[in-house]
């Protein structure tokens, strides 16, 4: 039954193709019935998933992120965020994570990867690689947060609405599986293969590219189980990435359909999380600001990505932070008082949709080389500088290459290189900066898995209640609700001391 899938398709192409007569890019100029499933193809399915993909992880888990790890706060004259700033995890709380994965994201994903064409016509190889790349980016990252979720018998839309759930480390392994075989599949398209182009919304049908991005997926994978003692394994499959030779990503993956300013559905996703297309600010935009302890860090480390990170406050001209706290102390919190978040991550409707950026990928690259449980040949200390130099640019950083040599030739810990007494607390405290805003739930799993970087504080109010910092989100009501004969037992302290099975 394929209800579910035709419900997003349509959704989409009534708010991005409808109302966009004329347009030539394919993601909107749609001339096919979507209520007609025997139409429903993978050229057709692929940019919706792909844009519930990029919408989800640039908003929900992307804000989650950065109030775990302290990059955001809130201000006095605002009651929101109270959730985050008790640390309130329930079986409400970011529900919407596992619901959209599963709902729009993997189902979709599912049907593009498993769709066979009547005629036999077309062959959508080059779509399954897609497919499958995705899927392993969204399941590493349902594990990290979930643990234990449905995998072998998900996705079967009406053939089974309740799934049984896997082994975190199982979904993990044969994630990793299908990652190897999606980067080898692309040097083995058939001849009949179509190209998705335009449909892909990622990488315009550049298949060497998705090689890269499996491979850099699969890599974080390997680094996260770096501490199972599995250093066989992990080095097995790093033999596997050099042997197909495509190597890792070399600039920012990202997405973008045509995003424009002239109808709110289709500004970029994180732009629009916080401005309204006439230009005046989301309330979120309002009650989101800086933290007092990331000002403060990157103040003391004369970073300049500061202004890039954050704004000046509106009322002062200058960068303030506040606690993560309910309850504000004495006066000059407003939102006027505070930066909010900075023009180098809010910079148009227009702007891509970052997925994975190249910093990101430096930084797992010149953490594996420094782990001596994994055989990655490379040199950290230059992947570490060029990583920093990318995030430069991508701000917009004026003169970033020499700022950002400048920045890291300092003699600070966790920010020179030769300064730096642990080199994997240095890596992955810049980590934490590079995703400031850009995608910090890793940074939150990072943490989780490392402790690093070290010093983050917890919310006055989650103190006060005895909590310590999330490791995982607990399995969502809708679920508890429809799928209860196979959901894990959980109690509510497992979303503090639970840890993820790679700890």
């Amino acid at each position: 039954m394929k209800t579910k899938k035709i419900y997003t398709v349509s959704f989409l192409i009534l708010v991005f193709g409808i109302l966009l007569v004329g347009c030539s890019d394919n993601f909107y100029d749609v001339n096919d019935n979507p209520n007609d499933p025997s139409i429903s193809t993978p050229g057709l399915t692929l940019p919706a998933a792909q844009e519930y993909f990029a919408s989800l992880n640039a908003t929900t888990m992307t804000y989650m992120g950065n109030m775990f790890v302290y990059n955001w706060s809130k201000p006095s004259n605002w009651s929101a965020n109270q959730d985050y700033m008790r640390y309130n995890i329930t079986n409400s709380f970011n529900a919407t994570i596992f619901e959209t994965s599963y709902v729009d994201i993997l189902k979709n994903l599912t049907y593009v990867e498993t769709y066979e064409d009547p005629t036999g016509a077309v062959d959508y190889s080059a779509y399954k690689v897609i497919s499958a790349v995705l899927k392993g980016f969204q399941y590493q990252l349902l594990v990290d947060i979930y643990g234990d979720i449905p995998y072998s018998e998900a996705n079967l839309r009406g053939e089974n609405p309740t799934p049984a759930y896997d082994d975190a480390e199982t979904i993990y392994k044969d994630v990793i599986d299908k990652l190897t075989a999606a980067a080898n599949l692309v040097d083995d398209l058939p001849e009949n293969a179509e190209n998705p182009g335009d449909n892909d919304i990622i990488f315009n049908g550049d298949m060497d590219k998705w090689a890269q991005f499996a491979n850099t997926v699969k890599l974080r994978m390997l680094v996260r189980l770096s501490n199972t003692g599995q250093s066989s394994y992990i080095n097995d499959e790093i033999a596997k990435i050099n042997a197909n030779g495509h190597g890792f990503i070399t600039e920012d993956v990202v997405s973008n359909p045509g995003y424009s300013n002239d109808l709110e559905a289709r500004q970029s996703p994180f732009y629009g999380y916080f401005f309204k297309i006439n230009g005046s600010q989301e309330d979120r935009n309002d009650f989101t600001v800086a933290s007092d302890y990331t000002i403060a860090f990157l103040t003391d480390t004369n970073d300049p990505r500061m202004e890039y990170l954050y704004n000046p406050s509106a009322n002062n001209d200058d960068f303030k932070g506040s606690v993560q706290a309910v309850d504000l102390p004495g006066t000059g919190f407003t939102s006027n008082d505070l930066s909010k978040v900075g023009t180098g991550l809010l910079k148009s409707a227009e702007q891509d949709q970052v997925i994975m950026s190249l910093s990101e990928a430096l930084l797992i690259q010149a953490e594996a080389v420094v782990n001596p449980d994994i055989n990655l040949a490379g040199n950290a200390q230059a992947l570490y500088e060029e990583a920093i130099t990318s995030h430069f640019q991508y701000l917009g950083v004026e003169d970033a290459s020499t700022e950002a040599a400048t920045y890291y030739g300092q003699n600070i810990e966790n920010v020179g290189w030769a300064a730096s007494t642990d080199k994997i607390e240095a890596i992955l405290t810049q980590k934490w900066i590079a995703l400031n805003g850009i995608a910090s739930i890793e940074s939150w799993i990072d943490l989780t898995r490392t402790g690093f970087p070290e010093g983050l504080p917890i919310p006055v109010d989650a103190q006060n209640l005895g909590r310590t910092r999330p490791v995982r989100l607990l399995y969502p009501q809708s679920e508890l609700s429809r799928n209860a004969n196979n959901v894990p037992s959980q109690s509510a302290s497992d979303a503090f001391n639970n840890d993820p099975f790679w700890k």
